[in-house]
């Protein structure tokens, strides 16, 4: 998008907008000004909590209950939005201000076909028949790159990948042409490819249609790539503001620098063990199907076939990163390597014993040495428990530590994660980061030989990411265990990762040292997934003083 003229009148002012709990118990954003410019992609940046969604909901009138403006003019069209109320916000939310949210299967209506939630913008806000909104509709799901428009019509939200629904809520908000389209954290739960091609569309509809774009996000590689302007908030504050470049090379606050700071960068490659070690895990011809979709009452469509003879080996003390994007297989390969899905042929050795074959004990003794790091924290920790009998609880299968050992385990590990004196607290009293540190203290409290960890940072913002990944390291230098690092994030994986297994529909197209991966991809799928991973930065790695280290955004 070309930069919009600094003289141009702003579509969008924003005046010392503060925003309270009701009756004043805190403050969320404090005195916040901004400008967006017509034609201009600007974007809010920082981490959970900063207030970036508070002040993005404030424009459209749409904070949740029990958080009101307390101060302050938003200013659209010449006039204060504030002083609406609701009946008189309907002509602005649509034609003139759309919103696409973080997470399209909630904003979408599940008993509602894509159609005629599609129409309902076009038939509030416009005079045109059923036959022009069906082919505006039509059209803009072309546009949006949806292969069958007219099935999509018919279809329902489940039907579709988490890509392509965010693409048809994209053109539901872009049907009505809007001046400012406000995007929170449009791609977070997408994979790297699937989050390119949203964000092109965006940029692409939005410089056709002369839209200005406020992008709420949380990750400085999109902010780089995409948008020519940041405000930076912190605990409601802004704290720096200007072009993107200025702000990514030389930022000012110390805040601005910690973010910057916490981009993934590249660590020097670990030396090879000295002598060949016998693999711990060995794949050996893996296939995963799950049953196909129902055919009226007594018959199947064929089996879906997810994990197609698939062979992997994982060494002692190996990081082992498994990439690919969004139904590529890498999820159902963890599990079924833990006999936490079935697999319907080939062998799973683990120490050279097959336990796809094993009986009853020799499958508890497996069990025992793997642990499952899961992506949703708060969803895999119980929320009746405290933090000291979640981490405990593992410690039941090993009668030979007694209490004082057990006890003694226990502190130990707390420690070790950064949550010495938390352990009292239940999970609701935690943060994410926190949280996750939880999920890791429980897997690696019985000293497990194996880890799957199934993307355990991508819900969480930069900064408390590069914490974890640097504590994942850190443990796993002390205890030694070997672990398969499942991610989309090719951010993390190579600040992580030892080796790089790349999938693509259910089968290894590539893999290979972390280094050899990056920097000589041979697969065409490995060489777009590295392409559509934002590297804002990587003009910076000349510079860095340090050869080992790669900045990768």
């Amino acid at each position: 998008m070309t930069h919009p003229s600094s003289s141009s009148a702003p579509v969008l002012s924003v005046r010392h907008l503060k925003i309270d709990l009701h009756g004043g118990a805190q403050t969320l954003v404090h005195d916040l000004s901004f400008d967006v410019r017509p034609g201009e992609f600007l974007a809010v940046v920082g981490e959970s909590g900063s207030g970036k969604t508070m002040a993005a909901r404030a424009i459209l009138q749409l904070l949740p209950p029990g958080i009101a403006q307390s101060g302050g003019q938003i200013v659209f069209d010449g006039e204060d939005l504030s002083t609406r109320d609701v009946k008189a916000m309907r002509p602005i939310r649509g034609p003139g201000i759309g919103m696409v949210f973080q997470e399209p299967m909630v904003s979408l209506n599940p008993v509602h076909r894509i159609g005629e939630q599609m129409a309902e913008g076009l038939r509030m806000h416009t005079k045109l028949s059923a036959a022009e909104i069906r082919a505006r509709c039509l059209d803009m799901l072309r546009r949006v790159q949806i292969a069958d428009p007219e099935r999509c019509l018919h279809a329902y939200p489940h039907e579709f990948s988490g890509g392509m629904r965010q693409r048809i809520m994209l053109a539901s908000v872009m049907l009505l042409k809007p001046r400012l389209l406000i995007a929170d954290e449009p791609t977070t739960a997408l994979d790297t490819l699937s989050q390119r091609e949203v964000l092109d569309l965006m940029v692409g509809l939005a410089k056709d249609q002369g839209t200005a774009v406020l992008l709420i996000t949380h990750n400085l590689g999109l902010v780089g790539r995409y948008a020519q302007r940041a405000i930076v908030l912190e605990k409601g504050k802004l704290v720096e503001t200007g072009d993107v470049p200025a702000i990514l090379v030389d930022p000012k606050q110390p805040y601005t620098r910690k973010l910057v700071d916490a981009l993934p960068r590249r660590q020097a490659a670990k030396p090879a063990p000295a002598t060949a070690q016998q693999p711990l895990v060995q794949v050996r011809g893996l296939c995963v199907s799950y049953p196909g979709p129902r055919a009226g009452f007594f018959k199947r469509h064929a089996p879906v076939q997810v994990i197609d003879q698939l062979d992997l080996d994982i060494h002692p003390g190996e990081m082992v990163a498994l990439v690919g994007g969004s139904g590529s297989g890498k999820t159902t390969l963890g599990r079924a390597i833990l006999r936490l899905a079935p697999s319907h042929a080939g062998q799973i050795l683990f120490r050279g014993d097959d336990v796809r074959s094993a009986d009853r004990a020799a499958l508890h003794r497996f069990r025992l040495a793997c642990q499952l790091v899961f992506q949703d924290p708060f969803s895999s920790l119980d929320p009746r428990m405290r933090v000291q009998e979640i981490v405990a609880e593992p410690l039941r299968h090993l009668p030979a530590l007694d209490a004082a050992a057990r006890g003694k385990r226990l502190h130990e590990t707390l420690d070790e994660v950064g949550l010495d004196g938390l352990g009292a607290r239940y999970p609701h009293e935690l943060s994410g980061g926190q949280r996750q540190r939880v999920a890791i203290a429980r897997a690696l409290v019985r000293r497990p030989a194996f880890v799957v960890a199934d993307e355990p940072v991508s819900a969480l913002d930069m900064t408390i990411q590069a914490q974890v990944l640097r504590l994942f390291q850190s443990l796993q230098a002390h205890h030694g265990f070997a672990c398969l690092f499942i991610s989309h994030d090719l951010a993390a994986v190579e600040q992580i990762a030892d080796r790089v297994v790349v999938m693509e529909r259910g089968r290894i197209v590539e893999q290979g040292p972390r280094d050899a991966v990056f920097d000589r991809p041979s697969h065409a799928y490995t060489q777009a997934l590295l392409a559509a991973t934002p590297r804002p930065l990587a003009s910076l790695a000349d510079s860095v003083s340090c050869p080992p280290e790669k900045v990768f955004a």
